[in-house]
């Protein structure tokens, strides 16, 4: 179960959300001011009006049609992902939960990959309005079956066992790893260069067009999972516990996996595959600030954001001109974290 001790640094922030809202903003201006083309800061300031001092053509180009959406994007994910991670560890209680490792996440990238390379088989069939809708829609229902198959694998009396669940998301992860191996095979040139750095994760293709239904799905799916946080709150004691406080676990239960599907598919759909921020953002916070799933849940989501949008932009500084793929960056994070986390487990549980 997930440790519910107030941590020592807490009293340290008295006003959390202030914080990290600042250090999500600090985030964002790294990210729209850093690149293969620098802009500086007073740039910036003439981009959206707060100076005086001209903004020259290209600057605004590569401000308003380049920077901008991928810097948006990243942080829209980074708190889906991590919003979602801290949810989805309170629903199953278990601190190392995660939407990568549970499956959520290749789930979804196996869907969006079929609509990539088989899309324009039935693409005559979708009226033209729903089109761009396609692609987070059938990444949601991916991402919302690996749950739904993850967790009744897992599910013993209520209760979602720990060993199971890591187990059956790493049979989820193998299954749709050779799907999306399979996929790759049969897709033509173009969909597999597409197909290659989506399945790493990655900003690089990110314009208005491509992101605006995705970005609107996440704006309505991560801000409904705050108001559940006082029910996730009663969660963490049991779910008997909650049962008895007049918590309706079952439907709270179909609420978050639904609701984590959607803002991880959504998410998925944008920028591929990225690993390791649902783990990583809501175990930081929470070691800031505690249990408490009213800072918890809006913390986590500034901090996952902030997370990604440097995350990308150092991906675009460390091998400038080129691009790394940011789900390298933050597999080579979270890997050894997770296996930190791992590690301390074995040892609580040894003694």
């Amino acid at each position: 179960m997930i440790a519910r001790a107030r941590p020592a640094a807490a009293f340290a922030l008295r006003r959390p959300i202030p914080l990290f809202a600042l250090a999500a903003l600090l985030s964002v201006v790294a990210g729209l001011c850093i690149g293969a083309f620098p802009v500086s800061p007073g740039q910036l300031l003439s981009a959206v009006g707060l100076s005086s001092e001209p903004l020259d053509p290209t600057t605004a180009a590569v401000l308003y049609a380049i920077r901008a959406p991928r810097v948006l994007a990243a942080f829209a994910v980074g708190a889906a992902l991590a919003a979602g991670g801290a949810a989805m560890q309170s629903l199953f209680r278990n601190p190392l939960a995660d939407p990568g490792l549970l499956g959520v996440s290749s789930g979804a990238a196996l869907a969006a990959v079929l609509v990539i390379v088989l899309g324009e088989k039935v693409m005559h069939i979708v009226p033209a309005d729903l089109r761009p809708w396609l692609l987070p829609l059938a990444a949601f229902l991916g991402g919302l079956c690996s749950t739904v198959v993850v967790y009744r694998i897992a599910a013993r009396n209520g209760m979602a066992l720990v060993g199971t669940l890591l187990l059956a998301g790493i049979a989820i992860n193998a299954l749709t790893s050779a799907g999306i191996g399979l996929l790759v095979f049969v897709a033509d040139d173009q969909q597999l260069r597409t197909l290659i750095f989506w399945t790493m994760g990655g900003f690089g293709a990110v314009t208005w067009t491509a992101i605006l239904p995705a970005l609107l799905v996440l704006a309505i799916s991560v801000p409904t999972l705050l108001p559940a946080a006082h029910l996730l709150d009663a969660l963490a004691l049991g779910e008997r516990e909650a049962g008895h406080v007049g918590v309706d676990v079952e439907r709270l239960k179909r609420r978050l996996v639904a609701q984590v599907a959607l803002a991880v598919g959504a998410g998925v759909a944008i920028s591929g595959i990225v690993g390791f921020v649902g783990l990583i953002a809501p175990h930081i916070v929470r070691l800031l600030l505690g249990p408490s799933h009213r800072t918890l849940l809006p913390a986590a989501a500034l901090f996952g954001g902030a997370f990604l949008v440097l995350a990308d932009a150092l991906a675009r500084m460390l091998v400038s001109p080129a691009e790394l793929p940011i789900g390298v960056l933050t597999a080579l994070v979270g890997g050894p974290f997770f296996l930190w986390l791992l590690a301390g487990r074995a040892a609580r549980e040894g003694m």
